[in-house]
């Protein structure tokens, strides 16, 4: 069985493998915005996760360009994936001396576990096999300074292992998607679920087309996660 800190032993390079292929298969299920996070992360880890360490020692101005982009995104990409709590930071950047973060491999695994089966039965298995709920590390929250804007914090009710399993999958989303749960998911009520099926309610019946025909894939995954053997949601106005 997988380590819940480090791969080690014999089987330890065809786990990373694993790993690598449940954050892809999650991003590529996940809203355009959690595709892009996803990528970038796998090829950061790709590139520069340290292993043996099991940490990631990578300074911003690298992390920009591998992903082609400006030391600005690379602040919010970083903010959001620690405030998801799939990186998780060990110590903050300081003058002469890059951030330290590592992988949340526990939650990767809750994040990703709906969609193994879209991988293969072989992988599901394996994953399963691997599956820990260690106690999670401890998350260093850092403020990057005042040059990048930050848009105030939505409620979102109890956080994650409070309340009920649909108040903790608005906690989900809100750190996965904060502007997508603002706008979409927020003012969605649960009715209840029975025989596999989540009956929610929408505000609108704008609100609950719009969140079926763009969203219902990113819902539905986030909502898997607190409702085992779910099948199906029925999005009513």
């Amino acid at each position: 069985m997988m380590d819940a800190k480090r791969f080690t032993g014999p089987q330890a390079g065809s786990q990373k493998y694993d790993l690598l292929t449940a954050l892809s298969v999650a991003g590529l299920n996940g809203s355009p915005g959690f595709q892009t996070s996803m990528l970038r992360l796998v090829a950061l880890v790709t590139a520069r996760y340290n292993w043996a360490r099991n940490e990631l020692t990578v300074g911003q101005r690298e992390m920009a360009r591998l992903w082609s982009v400006d030391e600005r995104t690379v602040k919010r990409e970083i903010k959001r994936l620690t405030a998801a709590e799939i990186l998780l930071q060990l110590r903050p950047g300081v003058r002469g001396r890059v951030a330290a973060y590592r992988l949340n491999i526990a939650e990767i695994y809750r994040l990703s576990a709906p969609v193994w089966e879209r991988v293969g039965p072989d992988f599901s298995e394996r994953m399963e096999a691997q599956q820990q709920t260690p106690e999670p590390d401890k998350v260093v929250h850092v403020n990057f300074g005042p040059t990048v804007a930050t848009p105030p914090t939505p409620e979102v009710g109890p956080a994650e292992g409070q309340g009920g399993p649909w108040e903790r999958c608005l906690g989900r989303l809100a750190r996965l998607e904060p502007s997508l749960h603002r706008n979409w998911f927020a003012g969605l009520q649960c009715e209840g679920v029975e025989n596999g099926v989540l009956t929610l309610t929408a505000p609108s019946a704008f609100v609950a087309q719009y969140v079926q025909t763009h969203h219902m894939r990113l819902l539905m995954g986030a909502a898997q996660l607190e409702y085992p053997g779910l099948r199906r949601i029925d999005l009513q106005s």
